[in-house]
């Protein structure tokens, strides 16, 4: 059967090539065109259509002044499917174009499966009455959306969360802190992991918040030792990072060194190294929280939602008591989460340093990881979707 796959972020992605291999598995003969990244082309052997990067727009106001582009993809997309012909239109979250290509799916006659389902529990839960009328099955990795979903009238497939899968299958669990600092030309030194986001825009709004923050916490005596290292995010390249660092004239590999009071570096491709490997992290929320979860390392979520009039009509739209996912399945805060203007070099340094000293604040964060993780349940979620998708176009 053929499949057609959209994923429109760096988080899409990962899951995108997740269910890649589970419908190789399980419908070997199958055809996969998709929208994507590198990891998707990775599991599939093909380049995507369009690549995520090209895409990925962050915040309200952002998106009108970029809404040519994201219409001229929509129209490029909607060929695409009636030239190729899928049996299945799969779209993974990115709900702001997803929710187009789902109508004209639905009313082109292709079924239409929606993977990781758009948060409508946090905002814009009008957008429950499309689910109904243009999906022909949700498949959700959330437990606390199972009962949500069912209240509203919708049958929707929970097989667990495929971050599990990521990360238990991932090199950070299968290497040592000595192998990945000796891969990396990294000194033996404690460090923290700092991620920016994986858009153009989230790493211009967090970047100088970062290196003053850096330079804020290596100023402090007992933690001059210190090092920071950015976790590139995927698709992106050192010309996004360096003109917020005093990069030296020379990179190693793909770590290149800050020149300023801290040793700021940034790492490509090892995100879940980075974060494992750590002290504690800084996260601009999104799945990489939930990954710092999965991980065991310490957290502070920063984040800076784009120009502050986003910010304003966000706080007027968004109805979830939290941002970030692991926050979201707890329903506590498990986490500090520093939001827009809360989100400065102080307050990071010391939220940083008090899970660095605080004993029992950095036990009670584990432990509410635990908890976090028990209800994720076990692995295998990839499969059982795949599973699931090619059992609804068999015919029976």
């Amino acid at each position: 059967m053929k499949y057609y796959i959209i994923a429109g972020e760096a988080s899409g992605d990962l899951h995108g090539s997740n269910l890649i291999k589970g419908l190789r598995n399980e419908d070997p003969q199958c055809e996969i065109r998709f929208w994507g990244g590198d990891m998707m082309a990775a599991a599939a052997g093909t380049p995507p259509v369009v690549h995520y990067k090209d895409g990925a727009i962050m915040g309200f106001v952002e998106v009108l002044l970029h809404a040519g582009k994201l219409l001229g993809n929509v129209k490029r997309c909607k060929h695409d499917i009636l030239e190729w012909k899928p049996d299945a239109v799969i779209l993974i979250d990115y709900p702001g174009f997803n929710f187009k290509i789902a109508e004209f799916a639905h009313s082109h006659g292709f079924k239409v499966f929606y993977y990781i389902a758009p948060k409508v529990w946090a905002s814009r839960e009008g957008r429950i009455k499309k689910l109904k009328k243009y999906v022909d099955r949700l498949f959700i990795v959330f437990p606390f959306e199972i009962p949500y979903f069912k209240a509203k009238g919708i049958d929707a497939i929970y097989c667990g969360n495929p971050l599990v899968d990521a990360i238990d299958g991932s090199a950070a669990m299968n290497e040592s802190r000595e192998d990945f600092l000796r891969r990396n030309d990294l000194p033996d030194q404690p460090y923290i992991a700092m991620l920016a986001g994986s858009r153009k825009g989230e790493i211009d709004t967090m970047m100088p918040v970062l290196t003053r923050f850096a330079d804020r916490l290596h100023s402090i005596p007992e933690y001059s030792d210190y090092r920071f290292i950015i976790a590139g995010a995927p698709s992106r390249s050192m010309e996004d990072y360096a003109p917020y660092l005093n990069l030296k004239n020379t990179c190693r590999k793909n770590a290149c060194q800050n020149n300023g009071d801290a040793d700021i570096r940034v790492i490509f491709g090892e995100t879940q190294s980075v974060i494992r490997n750590a002290e504690a992290a800084i996260i601009n929320s999104g799945t990489a929280s939930l990954e710092a979860v999965l991980l065991g390392t310490p957290q502070v979520v920063g984040y800076i939602l784009g120009s502050r009039l986003t910010y304003w009509i966000g706080r007027l739209i968004v109805k979830s008591k939290f941002i970030s996912l692991g926050n979201l399945i707890a329903d506590r805060l498990v986490f500090r989460e520093l939001i827009q203007d809360e989100c400065n070099a102080d307050a990071l340094s010391e939220e940083i340093r008090r899970l660095l000293e605080d004993t029992q604040y950095r036990k009670k964060m584990l432990d509410g990881y635990a908890a976090i993780k028990q209800s994720l349940g076990n692995g295998g979620a990839s499969e059982a979707v795949a599973e699931a998708m090619v059992r609804e176009l068999t015919p029976r």
